[in-house]
Formats: C-alpha cells, structure tokens, sequence
C-alpha cells in the first residue's frame, strides 16, 4: 500500500490511500484535483547522509567518508508534492538532490543493523534541494540545507513490500533526466545508517533518514519543474521559483 496525507475538500487533513490519479479515505475517493497533498509523514527532524554515492562525491571533488556523514533538516524544511520551492534569494547556485527517504515507524534509540527493518514503517522521496553559495563556505551548512522549502518530500510512504533494494532512482528537470541511478550503489546500507545514527540520537515516528544522492546534480532556475521517481515508491513532483 501507498499511504498518503491530504486535505480533503472540507479542509479536513486524511491519511489514506494514495491511487496514482485518486486518493481515498474512509470509503470517499478524491480526484487529485480536488485535494491538497500534504508532507506524508510529520517528521520531528530529517537526518540526512552526505557524499553516500561515490560518484556523487566524485563529481564534488571531495572524498568518500569512512562514516556515516550526517546532517539535519528541520520541520520548516518540509515541501508538499505538487507544491512550490521558493529559492533563496541572492543566490547563483541551487541544486537538486534525489533522494530515497527511510520513514521510521516508532520511536528508537541504540537499534543493531540486523534489528533495522522492525523500525522502518517505509519509503518516501525527498529533494535535498542544496543553496551551494553558503553551503561551500560553511561548515554546518543550515544556510545551504536548511532553509524553507528545501526538503520536497512525498507523495506518498510506501509500505516496504513495495521497495527493492535496487530501485531505481531518477530525477527529471522540465522533462530532461539528469540523474539515474540505483539504490543499489549507496555506500552506507540503510541497517548500516539506522545503527549510526541511533546511537547518537533517538528517532521518533515520522522521521526520515534522507539516504544520500547520486551523480548528476545540477543547478534549479525559476521556473523549473521537478520530477523525482524512485521505482517501487512514486514520483515526487514540485516546481521552483525564484524571488
């Protein structure tokens, strides 16, 4: 099943089910249309992993870790499917990041890797959208993560049956695909990141571990129309504006 949070036409907020062209709840089905798809999960922080692709890195002229590399975006960060990324303004370089995000199901603190999969309630997509201007220059990179809008995530959470360990990752800019990958080529396991990131913190349900992006990064101008596909998951889309 893919699960899905919506406001329905009476303003009240769902949690259904998520039919490509129709969302439903209680036995009412929506056109699309009709509905405003919201953040489909309500995470208290969003961990997220650097350089977890070795081309990635490649690409950013910077070494692989030989850990974990992580960092947070808060709440504030959170944009809906179908919505709109205001960029930073003043800013010559914002780029794109697909990504796959491991939705946790219950709170956790000190979880071993063969023990991961009992807290993973499933698989969602998120945009590492990325302002390189200050992230290039600073060191905990909240100008250049954290700032609103820069974490499009959705559309929907996808119950782990759905999901492959060699999904396909695909991230398209006004219809041109600029990356294709596999999750099949993350340096860090998902189990791998769970047991890190665990023992430094406690994960609460709803959080999302953002695992990484691959090669092909590339830079978002006003207008642009985003579309991240993960197979198995969905697609992700939101457009860019630029003040």
């Amino acid at each position: 099943m893919h699960h899905v949070r919506f406001r329905d036409p009476a303003g009240a907020v769902r949690t259904g089910e998520w039919h490509d062209d129709s969302v439903s709840f209680g036995g009412e089905t929506y056109d699309l249309d009709d509905v405003d798809i919201l953040p489909p999960c309500e995470p208290s922080k969003v961990v997220c992993i650097g350089r977890n692709y070795a081309k990635h890195a490649e690409e950013r002229n910077e070494e692989v870790p030989d850990r974990p590399m992580l960092f947070l975006k808060p709440p504030n960060t959170l944009a809906s499917h179908g919505g709109t990324v205001t960029l930073p303004a003043g800013k010559e370089n914002v780029e794109h990041e697909a990504e796959l995000g491991v939705v946790i199901g219950e709170q956790c603190r000190n979880v071993a890797a063969e023990d991961a999969e009992s807290v993973i309630a499933g698989y969602t997509i998120l945009n590492d959208v990325s302002n390189r201007d200050d992230q290039d220059i600073e060191k905990n990179w909240v100008r250049g993560k954290a700032f609103d809008g820069a974490a499009p995530i959705g559309p929907v959470v996808a119950d782990p049956e759905h999901f492959s360990d060699d999904a396909r990752i695909t991230l398209r800019v006004n219809g041109e695909t600029r990356q294709d990958s596999s999750i099949d080529y993350l340096i860090f396991s998902i189990p791998e990141l769970i047991e890190e990131i665990t023992t430094y913190m406690t994960l609460e349900a709803g959080d999302v571990i953002s695992t990484g992006t691959p090669e092909g990064v590339g830079p978002l101008e006003d207008g642009d129309h985003v579309e991240v596909e993960i197979e198995g998951v969905g697609v992700l889309e939101h457009d860019v504006r630029q003040d």
